[in-house]
């Protein structure tokens, strides 16, 4: 997935410096065969939750080195999600889940970090735990850095009154699950991306991506063919008022068949959400808290396609309510 239901909240890429600046840096980054657990620096010892706490605890670092001016600009928050009609490929059931976030986005000398984790817990058995009447619970991790022109060469890349600045991004998925499909998501990205010119920010990507995936059914990994993925991501502000439209689409082509041997499916994945600010009008508490709707909709989830898919979990569409705490 290009953002994994992740929402972006970030400046735009060229915003100027905030506060007392130090210093220049990006998060620090493993190897990406160190973090996805694949090739000979892999570290097949440790779960996959352990390695995405790690990076938790990478983009905690990179918040509190924020405070110390390292980076031009931060924003860190804590979320909470929830819905009650969530599917699964191959799962009859309308899911309750509860989805608990953190997100951290910054700007340093050539362009933004985006790390976003969502901590997925399935209510009841309808999604159940390997072996286990309970739910199942899922770690996601994205993670992108996008180099900007702008910063870059020194030189305004805006154009057309459309275009605020473009750039090359790269980043990676990945997730661990403990269902009995035991999903284990190692996915790159690359690509350009444009920021348009607008209030808040409006980001389009056309990127590349490679993934490869464990399939605990059929007892092995399955490596799917490389693929575009057109991420667009938001955050406009509704004029002074305390209101922000937020959310992400991603349009990512067929890749190839999947480990039962079936022909994969276009993917269209959208969250959007309208967030309210409930202190606007104070300013020691404005921007801080947010609590709003949002809706999920996922066509052909993970590329399952819907049309052959009997028991409709191959499409979602749900209501979210939402909490941000920022800091």
């Amino acid at each position: 997935m290009c953002n994994a239901g992740r929402f972006f909240h970030k400046p735009p890429m060229n915003q100027k410096t905030i506060g007392n600046r130090v210093g220049q840096a990006f998060l620090p980054v493993p190897k990406f065969s160190q973090l996805l657990g694949t090739g000979r620096n892999a570290c097949p010892t440790l779960p996959g939750a352990i390695r995405i706490l790690v990076a938790t605890f990478i983009a905690l670092l990179a918040a509190q080195a924020a405070r110390a001016g390292i980076f031009q600009w931060q924003d860190n928050f804590i979320g909470y999600r929830y819905g009650q009609t969530y599917r699964e490929p191959a799962n009859p059931n309308k899911l309750a889940k509860n989805i608990y976030q953190f997100q951290h986005a910054s700007g340093y000398a050539w362009g933004d970090n985006f790390l976003n984790i969502d901590m997925l817990r399935s209510a009841g058995s309808a999604d159940p735990k390997a072996g286990s009447a309970t739910g199942a619970t899922e770690f996601y991790a994205v993670y992108r850095n996008t180099l900007s022109a702008e910063k870059i060469t020194g030189k305004s890349m805006k154009f057309a009154g459309i275009i605020r600045d473009i750039g090359l991004t790269v980043g990676f998925d990945a997730n661990t699950k403990n269902d009995a499909f035991a999903s284990r998501v190692r996915q790159l990205f690359v690509g350009p991306t444009a920021s348009l010119d607008v209030p808040g920010f409006f980001t389009v990507g056309l990127l590349l991506t490679k993934e490869n995936n464990n399939n605990n059914i059929v007892g092995r990994r399955v490596y799917f063919e490389p693929t575009y993925c057109v991420a667009v991501a938001w955050g406009i502000p509704i004029l002074q008022t305390p209101f922000t439209f937020k959310g992400f689409a991603n349009f990512t082509g067929a890749k190839g068949k999947d480990g039962f041997g079936v022909e994969t499916a276009p993917e269209t994945y959208i969250e959007a959400a309208l967030m309210i600010d409930p202190f606007f009008d104070k300013p020691a508490r404005k921007g801080k808290y947010f609590l709003g709707v949002g809706y999920q909709y996922w066509n052909n989830k993970f590329g399952s396609d819907a049309t052959h898919d009997p028991t409709g979990g191959s499409k979602a569409e749900c209501i979210q309510f939402q909490l941000e705490f920022h800091f």
